[in-house]
């Protein structure tokens, strides 16, 4: 299978930088996958998981926040606000996230706060599914 150039990065760190024969990202839309050759385009990513394949290994996970990607003449660029292998993911830490994120949607709160946590909610969940499919080597 052909390969081509991706470069995942988030805000801070350079997640993953080389080949890549496979490449599968959150869309609002759904997942959009991306091969060797794709045609060019820009899409926004949405919280969710990615995957990645490096030639001659098994798929490869990550929990990402929203961002955008760049296909262009076999490079591929993703931007996103965080991505974190399953590994990397503190369980614990991401349900008392969700029960905190879950407790401030039950009060009464202003328009933005409810839109935050409404994201935390959704981010600390995304990292859970990801732990979870992680540990179970997909």
């Amino acid at each position: 299978m052909e390969s081509f150039q991706v470069h995942i990065l988030a805000a801070d760190k350079n997640f993953y930088e080389g080949p890549c024969v496979s490449l599968t990202i959150p869309t609002s839309d759904g997942e959009l996958g991306i091969l060797a050759h794709h045609s060019p385009m820009i899409a926004a990513i949405q919280p969710g998981t990615l995957r990645y394949r490096v030639p001659g290994q098994p798929p490869r996970l990550a929990a990402v926040s929203p961002g955008m990607v760049k296909v262009e003449n076999n490079d591929v660029l993703v931007l996103v606000d965080s991505a974190e292998r399953p590994e990397e993911i503190d369980a614990a830490r991401a349900r008392r996230e969700a029960d905190e994120a879950r407790e401030a949607l039950l009060q009464k709160r202003s328009r933005q706060e409810h839109q935050i946590a409404q994201a935390t909610l959704a981010r600390a969940l995304n990292r859970l599914r990801v732990k979870a499919k992680g540990g179970l080597g997909q």
